[in-house]
């Protein structure tokens, strides 16, 4: 399971899902690597929160078998310079706001392929962008591991465990579950409709409801095939939505299945 630590619940139980694929004879390891790489300019890298004690602690707690915490000159020694590009799934959402983001996890998503050699390995729904890339990475570079997306776990106020919720002030914690909201209200509209919405009906639709927070500041809201991340022009049950939003310098995303 790969992590850049800061460890949640939410990783807690992928570590679970792990322990349950892999059962009681089998190992699971946490790998815990803030990839540099993978930061965009604007984004600070420095600032992202570290406790490696306290996550080997959690991982223990939660039947790892072993925690993998290489150093950045292990990962990427001088003079480094090959790099794992997708080209088809990274053009939009994610990869459109964050150009040189999927660069960075797909080299070293393989890089920890690699070097761990795991039969299956596994990743979190809320980033599922990300999961359908790797998991494209995967089969085009033949890489033998199964990859599992586990549901998003959320907060009793239905938003999304992230280690960088804990950047958010108060006020802008209890805005922050208008992501949720959205994706609430979207499939409220599709379970409601007698026949798909337009997307841009919808759309025009839930960026009112997002403005209604005064801290939001909305990136994108997206609707598009779960497979193959198309988007698409009429939204009915089936179509996942996906959705950025900015409170203040802190970026969250989320995503469900409509």
């Amino acid at each position: 399971m790969p992590t850049m630590g800061s460890l949640h619940a939410g990783h807690l139980s992928l570590i679970q899902r792990a322990r349950k694929i892999a059962g009681p004879k089998g190992t699971v390891i946490v790998s815990i690597f803030v990839n540099k790489i993978q930061f965009d300019p604007s984004e600070d890298y420095r600032k992202y929160p570290r406790n490696l004690k306290r996550d080997i602690a959690l991982c223990r707690e939660c039947g790892t078998d072993i925690v993998f915490a290489p150093s950045e000159a292990a990962i990427y020694p001088e003079g480094c310079s090959t790099f794992v590009v997708e080209s088809r799934l990274v053009k939009v959402m994610e990869g459109a706001s964050r150009p040189s983001h999927f660069r960075g996890v797909t080299t070293i998503v393989a890089k920890l392929f690699n070097i761990v050699q795991p039969d299956a390995a596994v990743f979190g729904a809320k980033d599922w962008q990300q999961s359908a890339v790797v998991r494209r990475m995967s089969a085009d570079l033949n890489f033998p591991v199964r990859i599992v997306v586990a549901p998003t776990v959320r907060g009793r106020n239905g938003l999304a465990l992230s280690s960088r919720n804990r950047y958010l002030t108060t006020a802008e914690h209890e805005q922050a579950t208008i992501l949720y909201n959205t994706i609430r209200a979207a499939r409220v509209a599709v379970k409601n409709a007698a026949s798909p919405l337009p997307s841009v009906a919808l759309r025009r639709k839930l960026i009112r409801l997002v403005a209604q927070q005064c801290l939001a500041k909305l990136d994108y809201i997206e609707f598009f095939d779960p497979k193959t991340l198309e988007s698409v022009k009429r939204v009915s049950r089936g179509t996942h939505l996906a959705l950025a939003v900015f409170f203040g310098s802190t970026r969250l995303i989320d995503n469900g299945r409509l």
